[in-house]
C-alpha cells in the first residue's frame, strides 16, 4: 500500500507540472494510470509484467484524459513513456522505483502525446493552392 500511495504522489507531482504547461488531464491520466498499471502488474508478473501494466496504464490514462483528436499520440506517448520509466526505475530503484518511473514516465509521455496532437490542430487536405495565372507562351 505504501508503495502505491508514493508512485501516486510523485506521478500527481510531475503531473501537476505538465498542467502547468497547458497539458491537462493527459498528463494526469498517463501519470496514475502508469503508476497503477505498474503496480498490478507487478503483482501479477514481476518486473516484466510491471513494465507491460504500466504501458497499457499509462496509454489507457492518456488517452482517456486526452482531447478527441490527440487520443492515439497521447496514448502512445503515455504508454510508451510509462513503460520505459518502469523499467528504468527499476533497475535503479527496485520495485519502487519502477512504480514511480512509471509514474513519472507516463506523466510525462502523455503530456508530449497530446502535445504533438494537437501542433497541426489535424491535417491540411489541399487548402489553398497557388496557380500561376500568367502563363509564358512561347511560340
Amino acid at each position: 500500500m505504501r508503495l502505491s500511495l508514493s508512485a501516486l504522489f510523485f506521478g500527481l507531482v510531475v503531473a501537476q507540472g505538465a498542467m502547468a504547461a497547458g497539458d491537462g488531464t493527459a498528463a494526469v491520466g498517463g501519470g496514475l494510470g502508469g503508476a497503477l498499471g505498474n503496480v498490478v502488474g507487478g503483482q501479477l508478473g514481476g518486473s516484466t509484467g510491471a513494465a507491460v501494466g504500466a504501458g497499457v496504464g499509462g496509454a489507457a490514462g492518456s488517452a482517456v484524459g486526452a482531447n478527441k483528436r490527440n487520443r492515439t499520440e497521447a496514448a502512445i506517448g503515455g504508454g510508451l513513456g510509462a513503460a520505459g520509466g518502469s523499467v528504468v526505475g527499476n533497475s535503479l530503484g527496485g520495485s519502487t522505483g519502477s512504480a514511480i518511473g512509471a509514474g513519472l514516465g507516463g506523466a510525462a509521455g502523455g503530456a508530449v502525446g497530446n502535445n504533438l496532437g494537437g501542433d497541426d490542430g489535424g491535417s491540411h487536405s489541399g487548402g489553398h493552392k497557388h496557380k500561376n495565372k500568367h502563363k509564358n507562351k512561347h511560340r
